[in-house]
């Protein structure tokens, strides 16, 4: 049997990042090899700046986006186009359509995607929160950019039942989308020609 090979703090420090997405136990103990390492160009900035984002990182009570103020930066510029809202279901996606610089409406993060099988309900996602932006007489047109998953299109038919009773147009993403894909990764390509080819539900 194996023995420990560091102390508990070094192995506290692996367990915590081996939780993060994309990091299994093998590149966890890798990344806090280097973070070690690299103490004071790396560690000691990166423990500073969690600290900074845990305390002042706020979810926006608008659209759902994290920053630092509420609300977001997005929903606070005037010079987006408040009659269209793009629905994603989390941050990430909201970033990467940012990213291909494709979208400069408004945004509302749903917070997931309806999946009985995992035990997430319309209570789970903030539909009430896009039910009552779109029911405000400000947004014209609202464009459901949801992964092209299961899930994802049960969320989006369920949104268009929620909306049916609004004079809403409600769109979706069209070509370059693939069936399964999920919008953080696809390219800024891919993602702007989804967006400008958007086909009525």
């Amino acid at each position: 049997m194996a023995g420990q090979v560091s102390g508990p703090e070094i192995e506290r420090l692996v367990q915590l990042l081996a939780r993060v997405p994309g990091l299994g136990p093998r590149s966890a103990r890798r990344a806090v090899l280097h973070l070690i390492a690299k103490r004071e160009e790396l560690l000691t900035p990166l423990a500073a700046a969690m600290e900074v984002a845990r305390d002042r990182i706020l979810t926006c009570t608008t659209c759902g986006n994290i920053d630092t103020s509420d609300p977001c930066a997005i929903c606070a510029n005037p010079e987006r186009d408040r009659t269209t809202l793009v629905v994603v279901e989390t941050v990430a996606d909201l970033w990467a359509l940012e990213r291909s610089g494709a979208v400069k409406s408004a945004y509302h993060v749903l917070g997931g995607v309806l999946s009985p099988l995992d035990g997430v309900g319309p209570d789970d996602l903030n539909l009430a929160g896009l039910v009552g932006r779109a029911a405000s007489g400000e947004i014209r047109e609202l464009i459901i950019a949801v992964n092209a998953t299961v899930d994802g299109q049960t969320t989006a038919h369920y949104i268009i039942d929620l909306l049916a009773h609004l004079d809403v147009k409600i769109t979706r993403l069209a070509h370059g989308v693939p069936v399964g894909g999920e919008l953080d990764y696809l390219d800024e390509g891919t993602l702007t020609a989804a967006i400008r080819q958007r086909t009525a539900f």
